[in-house]
């Protein structure tokens, strides 16, 4: 936690960075986390990438962010996700059923709590009643993205929400998804943001550990991620994707990141040298992303990597 204040410290003071991003799986806890940088930040936006639809009511979300942003003074951002049936399943026991269905709902009800009205909502999922905020939020409404694989959920995004989070999509094909989106974005004529995160791991000195230390995070997530894994078997990687799958079922992580090829790491990742990273997240942003958003992967020591990555961008 040492270094993710660190990092959000020098991301505020020293650096023009627009947000910091907070994920949340098996490990800490998103709003807690963000509550804590509140403190340590002025400027820069805070948002969660991303808290599961699953693991928490529309009501406590609510409650979350509201708080949040009084601790942040109008900083928060959603960001919200379906996660996957392994995670809701095992995890949090409950079952992983119509996701697009069950994000409509939240997301309903999640805007009307957030304005402070009285809320009664009668839908599949949710039967709210009577519920209102006790305090007065800073402001009624609360920007929230939502992170989306399929066309359906990006269509979803598009019509209710104020930005989409995509994750690992292949160069080619991420031109092609920009331009939905923006399509989609002008049928509803509003204002959308188009944020992506990328695997970044960037060294001058050591720019070949840097490549596998992105291989190595993006292979994790091909073998661990259903979504993911079919996702890129059918956008160009399907052979590579088996390969590192059985990969890292038979062997582990580092013979799974061995299959990583340049070719997938170019259209997937920011890795290299600092000249390297700057032309990849060019080309990126190129197709028509608003908001790049980089994942550190230490390479070596993790001040110094926070540091070089927040340097070079």
């Amino acid at each position: 936690m040492d270094d993710v204040l660190l990092c959000s410290t020098l991301a505020d003071k020293k650096y023009n960075v627009d947000s910091i991003w907070v994920p949340e799986s098996w490990g800490r806890e998103a709003f807690t986390s963000l509550g804590a940088l509140s403190q340590k930040t002025k400027q820069v936006k805070l948002g969660t990438s991303i808290i599961s639809i699953y693991a928490r009511t529309p009501a406590t979300v609510a409650m979350a962010a509201t708080t949040l942003d009084f601790l942040s003074k109008n900083r928060t951002i959603i960001g919200l996700g379906a996660s996957t049936s392994a995670i809701v399943e095992n995890w949090h026991g409950l079952k992983f059923e119509q996701p697009l269905a069950r994000m409509r709902e939240y997301l309903e009800c999640l805007k009307l709590m957030i304005k402070a009205d009285e809320v009664n909502y009668n839908g599949k999922f949710f039967n709210i009643k009577n519920f209102k905020l006790l305090y007065k939020p800073p402001r009624q409404k609360i920007p929230i993205f939502i992170a989306a694989i399929n066309k359906n959920m990006i269509s979803l995004a598009t019509e209710l929400a104020d930005g989409i989070l995509l994750y690992l999509r292949p160069l080619d094909e991420l031109k092609e998804t920009v331009s939905i989106i923006k399509s989609n974005a002008n049928r509803h004529n509003k204002e959308f943001e188009i944020a992506c995160v990328f695997i970044g791991a960037i060294s001058n000195t050591q720019p070949q550990k840097a490549r596998e230390r992105a291989a190595k995070t993006l292979a994790f997530y091909i073998s661990v991620g259903r979504y993911y894994n079919k996702f890129l078997s059918e956008n160009g990687f399907s052979d590579q994707v088996n390969h590192i799958t059985t990969r890292y079922t038979s062997e582990g992580l580092d013979a799974a990141a061995k299959n990583v090829s340049d070719k997938m790491l170019d259209s997937l990742t920011i890795s290299g040298t600092c000249e390297d990273c700057i032309k990849s997240l060019e080309r990126f942003v190129s197709c028509g992303i608003t908001l790049p958003i980089i994942q550190i992967n230490p390479v070596g020591d993790a001040e110094s990597s926070i540091r070089t990555m927040l340097s070079t961008f």
